[in-house]
């Protein structure tokens, strides 16, 4: 059994989430106390237990603690099957985290999984589905696991109700680790204005200040047409695919703000992306970090990958992955690139 304390490094839901995903794929238990100790209101909320009850249901593992608020889970998993899973969160919490748990046991897993997941899809603290599909799932095939993913409704903070499919297909071949340390050329740069049941007129200001900020022509700045009985909700989004890596950047609106503000905070996440040479952005190398280390436990050969930032999300991921996986991950650079490497002990 593996013990850890929720409450070292950045202390949120990440601690959980990897941990699971890791328990699952080396088939060994997990006692974790103190489970999101350093966030307001700690303990399981409803996101974190959707994805405990995920866990389970593709391990069939024995579980201690499941319950909201609790602080302290015990999770023993057993054999990993693939099959069709229906997900649900049941709030506005993030269904793509939910994914990003059982993603890694499942491509492990023998056969393809269909999973039907449903809760948020564009949410504040948490990869969009946007990102998971650009960004996330293209450096998820080059690695070897192949997926399928596609949106039915969007789903927006608080309301949710946003829905997608993912089909996860396994690493026939084997994970093959591979080093990603430049993003290549510019291929292309637009903008998307989300506004479901909100007044057009916010997504058009918030593209306008996109473009005098960038200079981006009309044709790459959009206003997708959602449905009806999507939202209220609001996301303004702006994709950068480079040759071997995209990047997705995300603002959202909410009461309060304005279209100005959030165009503004994009476009300063934007540019810290472009003023640095790392290939990834700091929230996709925190993710792929996990799947990268799997890679490298199964085949033993290195990989590295550069970034633009080191959060303490990241390190902390690193050093839940280190007491799952005979790996070591070393980092070193500063500024706008970091060099992350991934070996095996």
């Amino acid at each position: 059994m593996i013990e850890l304390d929720g409450a070292t490094g950045e202390g949120g839901g990440q601690i959980l989430r990897s941990a699971l995903a890791l328990a699952m794929c080396t088939g060994q238990g997990l006692v974790l106390h103190n489970i999101r100790a350093r966030r307001p209101k700690p303990g399981l909320m409803r996101q974190h237990l959707a994805c405990v009850q995920a866990a389970q249901a593709v391990s069939g593992a024995r579980v201690q603690g499941a319950e909201a608020g609790s602080t302290s889970l015990v999770f023993e998993p057993g054999t990993v099957c693939a099959g069709d899973h229906v997900f649900s969160v049941g709030t506005a919490g993030s269904a793509t985290l939910v994914l990003q748990t059982v993603w890694p046991a499942l491509m492990l897993a023998t056969g393809a999984s269909r999973l039907a997941l449903s809760g948020g899809t564009h949410n504040p603290m948490a990869p969009p589905f946007h990102f998971i599909e650009r960004c996330y799932a293209p450096l998820m095939r080059r690695l070897g696991a192949g997926s399928r993913l596609q949106l039915r409704r969007h789903g927006f903070f608080p309301a949710g109700g946003g829905e997608f499919v993912a089909e996860i297909l396994p690493a026939v071949g084997g994970l093959q680790p591979y080093d990603l340390l430049e993003r290549g050329p510019l291929n292309g740069a637009y903008a998307e204005a989300l506004a479901a049941a909100i007044p057009r007129s916010v997504a058009s200001r918030e593209l306008a200040i996109l473009q005098r900020e960038f200079g981006w022509p009309d044709d790459a700045l959009q206003v997708p047409t959602l449905r009806q009985n999507e939202g209220p909700g609001n996301a303004l989004m702006a994709t950068l695919a480079h040759e071997h890596v995209a990047e997705l950047v995300i603002s959202f609106g909410e009461r309060g703000r304005s279209a100005e503000q959030v165009a503004l905070s994009l476009a300063a996440e934007l540019r810290a992306y472009q003023a640095g040479s790392g290939a990834l952005g700091p929230h996709l190398a925190d993710q792929w970090v996990l799947p990268l280390a799997l890679a490298v436990w199964r085949s033993g050969r290195p990989a590295r990958f550069s970034c633009t930032e080191l959060t303490e999300h990241a390190r902390t991921n690193f050093a839940v992955i280190e007491r799952f996986l005979p790996v070591r991950i070393t980092s070193e650079g500063a500024g706008g690139r970091w060099l992350v490497s991934v070996t095996r002990e």
